[in-house]
């Protein structure tokens, strides 16, 4: 009897761990799914050098390219990608992210040379995000660019975003939403509720039980946080970008400064906006705000569990293009959210479906202020958050996504053979 041969899956992106970001991040998890289901599975990405390696049963290709977010830079990138996946085999199906811009452009190049099917993943919606993110293009840049990746993706034989906003968005543009699926990303496994179940120290033959907040103490020490006072901590971890807007922020902290000086504001991450909010603090004397530099992956339970409450932000203008991967996380940890953003967003959505906490709108700082507080002195209020961040959490593990995208792919693939 012959052997079935096993799928095979290109996948394509920019980063990869060990490097940093979260599509590299996501990227992992699910390549190292489709490898469990059976798949052949490659990743194309970049690195200090050229070189093969194994991540498991994943191989990953790395093409050298130097680091940088400018436009030449990351079309230097684009373009040796390009090159390396035109001369490496025939895969069953490629998949395209979206770091670097207009990857879905290279993958519709990939697809059609080799025969391919193809899968734009969007975790970001470009060129539509740009101008938002500061980089003004002129009109006829910006009107050329969307033609290319509305061309390009509506070449694909599936698209798939991450929230619905961004599903309503394609689908005011004209899209063919029959080939749009929805699957949600998801937070690190070190938080996922698996991740979560201990040994009781009571239980009998192994039995286990979830970790749970123990009283409404929740000025106890935690251990990420041991050497410290006690405080009430909003937190702030990851990525502090240009779609990540600061100033209400930073607004709510000096308020809170004067009135509540045991709330304490701490931004744990990267990117652009943490200068910014250095600058702020120092320029306005905030002592109550502490930044650190991000955390190895065997400290994030305890850094987001450290949180009292976990503030989320994004610009009003990325309405519909991007959705933030920090929703997750925050949700994973069981802990009250504050999203200072528009309400027509998926992180609103899913932060009022489940009763997971609060959403502000951009500029609002008292009101966040004033939400702030009411977490930090009504302990019924930060308790019906908290349960609806769990209740939530239990939808949004990563299990639920892979098996969403494995079907779609083993679908995409019939259906190009019929």
């Amino acid at each position: 009897m012959q052997k079935m041969q096993k799928p095979t899956v290109l996948f394509i992106n920019r980063t990869y761990p060990p490097g940093k970001g979260a599509t590299g991040r996501v990227l992992r998890d699910l390549a190292q799914a489709f490898a469990r289901d059976g798949w052949a599975v490659t990743v194309l990405t970049t690195g200090i050098e050229t070189e093969v390696i194994m991540d498991g049963t994943v191989k990953v290709k790395k093409i050298a390219a130097k680091s940088g977010k400018t436009p030449a830079r990351y079309a230097m990138v684009w373009i040796k990608l390009l090159l390396a996946a035109l001369m490496m085999p025939k895969y069953r199906m490629v998949v395209t992210l979206t770091d670097p811009p207009l990857l879905v452009a290279l993958g519709r190049i990939v697809a059609r040379v080799k025969k391919s099917s193809h899968i734009h993943w969007c975790q970001d919606l470009y060129p539509d995000i740009l101008p938002a993110l500061g980089m003004n293009l002129p009109l006829w840049v910006m009107d050329k660019l969307r033609r290319i990746t509305r061309q390009s993706m509506k070449s694909c034989d599936r698209v798939v975003v991450v929230g619905r906003c961004m599903a309503r968005h394609l689908a005011h543009t004209g899209f063919d939403m029959s080939k749009v699926s929805i699957i949600p990303n998801w937070p690190d496994y070190e938080l996922t509720p698996a991740a979560k179940m201990r040994v009781s120290k009571n239980g009998q033959n192994g039995s286990k039980t979830k970790a749970v907040v123990s009283g409404r103490d929740i000025f106890n020490s935690r251990p990420f946080f041991l050497d410290e006072s006690p405080k009430f901590r909003v937190l702030y971890s990851g990525n502090l970008g240009r779609a990540h807007p600061i100033s209400t922020i930073i607004d709510a902290a000096a308020i809170l400064q004067e009135t509540n000086p045991e709330i304490e504001f701490v931004f744990v991450g990267d990117g652009a906006g943490f200068e910014q909010v250095a600058q702020a603090r120092s320029k306005r004397s905030l002592d109550n705000i502490r930044l650190l530099p991000p955390q190895p992956l065997s400290r994030l339970k305890d850094l987001m569990e450290g949180g009292d409450v976990h503030l989320i932000s994004m610009k009003h203008e990325v309405l519909g293009m991007l959705v933030p991967s920090k929703l997750y996380a925050a949700l994973a940890a069981g802990r009250p959210c504050l999203f200072i953003g528009p309400e027509k967003s998926e992180t609103a959505k899913v932060i009022h479906e489940f009763g997971a906490g609060t959403v502000i709108p951009q500029g609002q700082h008292r009101r966040l202020a004033e939400e702030i507080l009411k977490f930090r002195n009504d302990g019924n209020a930060w308790f019906s958050a908290q349960n609806g961040a769990l209740k939530a959490s239990e939808q949004f593990v990563p299990a639920n996504s892979f098996s969403s995208w494995i079907k779609g792919a083993r679908e995409t693939i019939r259906s190009r053979v019929a």
